[in-house]
């Protein structure tokens, strides 16, 4: 009887070894290489979706950060939040005292005022992070400055220096839809709402600046559209990181006292699709679509006009929001929860 028992028990022993040796494994470190340089310039105290872009492009192996510019929104604010870029640059720095304290430094302000005029740059030292990066002739990283608000400080940035324009390329979240590729919502406003921050610098851009663009339209970054169900069965709200993001948003949800429904557009979010998360040869957003349009003039009411002269951009008509998502859970859970397994 001993003896049979003992075979039993070695048996079990035996078969539970494999789950064990499973369970005590480390995941593999899958080495990424920084691939590229990014600037991102966000009005992170207005739409708390600026904050979940950051934490998203922190959270990215393959960016090295070179600088973080908090700008700014409306005069009126947002939902009680003042527009300016003082208060972007507390809410940014109560996020990377979270996820990056060793960024804090690489955190500018940027202009709290538009453009004058489409000659003189609004200075500031955002503007001034993105002529140093973009001129730095040490390194062949290429350099994307990703925007998820107005266009003040990329185009100062011009204004100040136009050589920039052959050194970096643009993504921007912002700009009406463009017609024959799609119709506006309803209700829609006169003015889309990040070109609305700053039509004068959305002219330096559109009409004067030589700078390559990607564009991500009103129709294509509304794709971004996650439930509030959703966001709350994927990210662990008793987390650090978790509770931060969601924390954020249910600010917004409450001052909104419920108006904005069940599903929210983390609209700044495509900003690490197009650039962290690109192919791995012939690199590019390749499971997004886009197409190559003339870039139109943008006139004094915020509309665009025809230019058939115009430098060719990309306007992204298709995100892959299967992957901007689950890209996104899966960096705050392995934030949160390093030593577990992602569900």
């Amino acid at each position: 009887m001993r003896a049979r028992t003992s075979i039993i028990v070695l048996g079990l022993a035996l078969a539970l070894l494999p789950l064990a040796r499973a369970e005590s494994a480390q995941p593999p470190a899958f080495a990424t290489a920084q691939r590229i340089r990014v600037i991102v310039d966000n009005d992170f105290g207005g739409d708390p979706d600026g904050l979940f872009l950051l934490a998203h492009l922190l959270l990215s192996s393959s960016t090295d950060v070179r600088g973080i510019i908090a700008s700014q929104h409306h005069a009126t604010g947002f939902y009680g939040h003042p527009g300016t870029p003082a208060h972007a640059h507390e809410q940014a720095s109560a996020l990377l005292r979270l996820v990056a304290p060793n960024l804090a430094p690489r955190l500018v302000l940027g202009s709290a005022t538009g453009l004058a005029d489409r000659q003189t740059p609004a200075d500031s030292a955002g503007a001034r992070l993105i002529v140093q990066e973009a001129l730095r002739d040490d390194t062949t990283v290429p350099l994307y400055v990703l925007c998820g608000g107005g266009l003040t400080n990329i185009a100062s940035a011009y204004l100040l220096d136009p050589r920039i324009a052959s050194r970096l390329r643009l993504v921007w979240i912002g700009g009406p839809e463009h017609p024959g590729h799609a119709q506006p919502p309803p209700g829609a406003g006169n003015v889309e709402y990040n070109l609305s921050i700053d039509r004068l610098a959305a002219q330096v851009v559109f009409n004067i600046s030589a700078i390559p663009l990607w564009q991500v339209p009103r129709d294509a970054y509304r794709q971004a559209l996650v439930s509030t169900a959703e966001l709350s069965a994927r990210i662990d709200a008793h987390a650090p990181l978790g509770a931060f993001l969601l924390g954020s948003l249910d600010d917004l949800l409450q001052r909104a006292q419920g108006s904005l429904g069940e599903a929210y557009v983390l609209g700044d979010n495509p900003l690490v699709l197009l650039s962290a998360l690109q192919s791995s040869w012939e690199r590019d957003p390749s499971s997004s679509r886009y197409v190559e349009l003339p870039a139109p003039l943008i006139n004094d009411a915020g509309a665009y006009e025809p230019n058939p002269a115009g430098r060719p951009i990309r306007v992204y008509t298709t995100l892959d929001t299967r992957l901007l998502f689950e890209d996104l859970y899966a960096k705050i859970h392995r934030f949160d929860h390093p030593r577990s397994p992602t569900p």
